[in-house]
């Protein structure tokens, strides 16, 4: 696994009312979000990256806004014809 370090203000961690544990733990669990939310990973990537198990991950998805699923409407309808 590979370490990432950032150096951020002390008011950040006062702001949010965090440990740096804590917030070393939601920006990866965010920028997880993110990456599935642009297409760069899949779900369980991200799910790996954010440090829970990929149901967990799915389901936090509706925390930050973002679907879970990524089906067009012309997609889901020839889905429902294939079925």
């Amino acid at each position: 696994m590979s370490e990432i370090t950032m150096t951020l203000p002390e008011e950040v961690l006062s702001a949010l009312h965090l440990t740096p544990k804590q917030l070393g733990d939601e920006m990866r669990q965010a920028s997880a979000v993110k990456l599935y939310e642009l297409g760069k990973l899949s779900d369980g990537v991200a799910a790996n990256m954010a440090g829970v198990p990929r149901v967990v991950f799915l389901s936090k998805l509706a925390d930050y806004g973002v679907d879970t699923f990524r089906l067009t409407e012309a997609e889901l309808i020839e889905d429902l014809a294939n079925a």
